[in-house]
């Protein structure tokens, strides 16, 4: 786990499902490739449910992380891409319900014309420091 320090100032707007400033430490840094509601078997998982797909891909970020070592208290920066980007509350459950009561970090929403796969609603990559 990294010594990451998270902060959301109060002269900024409230910060729904995520906070404003990630602080973290010298050390590796990971980068993932956006992962999306699709299964081992390249099957959409989800159909057309926001929630649904958000958590199936916040599942492959999590298996992902676990891969390089870290967890989501090493998680400093998410993106996500979606066609419904005014929908950030079924996203945020979604992601909270991989994720539990982990603290949110700094986090972008970028709504999308479509994505690789015909069918996807929502692709999200994040970026990880490792203990310094």
């Amino acid at each position: 786990m990294s010594d990451r320090v998270l902060k959301s100032p109060e002269e900024i707007h409230p910060a729904p499902g995520f906070n404003h400033i990630a602080i973290a430490p010298v050390g590796r840094i990971v980068c993932l490739a956006g992962q999306v509601a699709l299964s081992p078997s390249f099957e959409l998982i989800g159909g057309d449910d926001l929630t649904t797909q958000t958590t199936a891909a916040m599942g492959n970020v999590e298996i992902a992380l676990k891969a390089a070592g870290a967890s989501w208290e090493d998680v400093v920066r998410r993106t996500v891409y979606t066609t419904a980007p005014t929908e950030y509350e079924a996203i945020t459950a979604g992601i909270e319900a991989v994720t539990g009561d982990a603290p949110h970090p700094p986090q972008t929403i970028v709504g999308v014309t479509g994505l690789a796969v015909p069918g996807l609603l929502v692709e999200i990559e994040v970026t990880a420091v490792l203990g310094s």
